[in-house]
């Protein structure tokens, strides 16, 4: 996971990009146009990315709803094997690489690897009990809440009223987007039977959810103390909680071997890796999108890009897959946006970064 430097306070995202200004005493258009061109392609990089990494994503999920276990498997080794080279030195006298002296203990890593396996997995998964993706994303921007929990409890943070609204706002956008799928007692008599067992999985795939929220927000805290001791250190931290992550999935062999060979198994075996291929690709642009923004702008400036991608992943998903759209899910889709802007307005982001998934 990786980690925002926060540089200011300002809420306009090319408003604290540095030396941008050609007639400011001294920067011509020349010494300008290179950070220009950094900001402008990290920009295309957060919403090409990060959006077309939401089109494969939900691409795999409808070729196999139950795919989770195999994507997540290959999300880990591709991160895992896209770090390597960073984190191992070359011996004459060795015939394999050994790894780098590392900045934290293996052992801190630890209990990160658990949490981050089990949030990975639950994010996943849900797809394949009912959740619509339009719901996935609305969870997916709606962990202010559990974050800000957890630092009341646990690190005895305070925060300001307009946090707090915030939060509340959040909270009851979440709510409500939950409760937009139909219930049984609305369906057909005919299929009130099936009505049921749906909405029987529905309520097993948002708990799944909120449970993949407690994960992230764990890990968001065992990653502050881990940084807090040991310093910046995030890119240690990716390489090693994905690599630790491995063994995890010889428990899911089963599942991983059945949802990879479910890709040949489609009309076009080939369309299907190449969507698989597409959606790790642009995971990493995604990701490395979000790095090169936070390097030119604020903290701040950062997360509001951040959640404008995700409101226009959320369109793109109900525009180009047809996913279920009523009211009530506009207006709690709308809150969790709204809250997570309010909250972006205070400047009190936490310095932090994610592998955006979705």
């Amino acid at each position: 996971m990786s980690r925002r430097k926060a540089t200011g306070a300002s809420t306009s995202p090319g408003a604290d990009v540095k030396k941008l200004d050609p007639t400011d005493g001294g920067v011509n258009l020349a010494q300008a146009t290179p950070a220009l061109f950094d900001y402008y392609s990290a920009l295309a990089m957060v919403f090409g990315g990060c959006c077309s990494n939401v089109w494969a994503y939900e691409q795999l999920l409808l070729l196999n709803p139950s795919i989770g276990s195999a994507l997540t498997f290959s999300q880990m080794l591709f991160i895992t094997v896209q770090s390597f080279p960073a984190f191992v030195k070359f011996d004459r006298n060795q015939k394999l690489p050994l790894l780098k002296a590392r900045q934290v203990p293996a052992t801190q890593w630890a209990l990160q690897v658990l949490v981050l396996a089990a949030g990975s997995l639950l994010n996943n998964w849900a797809f394949a009990y009912k959740v619509p993706l339009t719901v996935l994303i609305v969870f997916r921007s709606a962990g202010l809440a559990v974050s800000m929990l957890f630092g009341v409890v646990f690190l005895k943070k305070r925060y300001s009223p307009l946090q707090v609204f915030s939060v509340v706002t959040v909270s009851v956008g979440v709510i409500l987007a939950t409760l937009s799928k139909p219930s049984a007692a609305s369906a057909p008599t005919a299929s009130k039977t099936q009505s049921a067992d749906d909405l029987r999985k529905y309520t097993i795939g948002v708990a799944m959810l909120v449970l993949s929220l407690f994960c992230t927000a764990t890990l968001g805290l065992l990653q502050e103390q881990t940084y807090r001791k040991y310093g910046p250190c995030w890119k240690e931290g990716v390489f090693y909680t994905h690599l630790l992550s491995l063994p995890i999935f010889l428990f899911l062999a089963k599942d991983v071997s059945q949802g990879l060979s479910s890709l040949s198994q489609t009309k076009s075996s080939t369309i299907s890796y190449l969507i698989l291929a597409s959606n790790l690709l642009s995971q990493l642009m995604c990701v490395m999108g979000v790095n090169r923004l936070s390097s030119q702008v604020s903290s701040v400036s950062t997360n509001l890009v951040l959640t404008t991608r995700k409101a226009i992943s959320l369109c793109f998903s109900v525009w180009w897959f047809g996913n279920g759209w009523n009211t009530q899910l506009v207006a709690g889709a709308g809150m969790v946006f709204l809250g997570s802007l309010l909250f972006t307005s205070t400047g009190t982001i936490k310095d932090s970064r994610e592998i955006e998934i979705i």
